[in-house]
């Protein structure tokens, strides 16, 4: 399915909620560098986490339909805070650094996995992550230790593979029967793994569609 494609609300009522959530506001409202910082716990959170340059603020972009909301660049590890946005004024969607390599000191990349890590532990209003995994590379080592703190925390999450459309359909299909092998045993995390692609934007609708499924069974779509 692409970006354009109009949704099957016989296959998915949630389709089209989805559309409705994100073609309304988005709206940029904080920035934490620290668990101090944090904004006050009110709306529910969906955080979106993965490894520097595994195109996460791209697909933030996707989803929301604007091309700036979360800053991109060639360089990874250019989001160095927990950036809270408020959609439509149903969730806020967090923004969190890339971890693993980027092209800045030690200390710094030290210092935004802590705050990662300290958030999803510590966040009652944190619904769910979504984990961001590159598609051509599966999940690698770097990869595990998030999901390690996603289990121990009991914080929901699930995978979703980003740059997909660089796949055939038969690589696709093997890297998401690898990553659905390796994510079976863990309790946290959400059976279905979702194949997007910011560029062509394909599985952005389903992905909003889960989205706004998550914010029904919560009270809040």
């Amino acid at each position: 399915m692409t970006e354009t494609s109009p949704p099957n609300q016989d296959i998915d009522p949630f389709l089209e909620i989805g559309r409705k959530i994100f073609a309304g506001e988005a709206d940029f409202i904080w920035a934490a560098s620290s668990l101090t910082g944090l904004p006050p716990m009110g709306k529910v959170e969906i955080a979106f986490a993965g490894r520097s340059n595994v195109g996460k603020s791209s697909l933030i972009n996707a989803l929301t339909g604007r091309n700036t909301l979360a800053r991109t660049s060639h360089t990874p590890g250019r989001t160095q805070q927990l950036n809270f946005f408020n959609i439509g004024d149903h969730f806020n969607l967090v923004d969190m650094p890339g971890y693993g390599y980027a092209a800045v000191q030690k200390e710094k990349v030290q210092a935004w996995t802590q705050l990662i890590h300290d958030y999803l532990r510590g966040r009652a209003s944190l619904a769910r992550v979504y984990v961001l995994i590159d598609a051509r590379h599966g999940i690698k080592p770097v990869d595990e230790g998030i999901l390690e703190t996603l289990g121990t925390a009991a914080v929901s999450y699930q995978v979703v593979l980003t740059k997909a459309d660089e796949l055939k359909a038969g690589e696709l299909e093997k890297c998401m029967a690898d990553t659905a092998g390796k994510i079976a045993k863990r309790a946290a995390a959400f059976p279905e793994i979702l194949p997007t692609s910011s560029r062509s934007g394909f599985g952005i609708p389903e992905l909003r569609a889960g989205i706004a499924r998550l914010l029904s069974e919560r009270g809040a779509a």
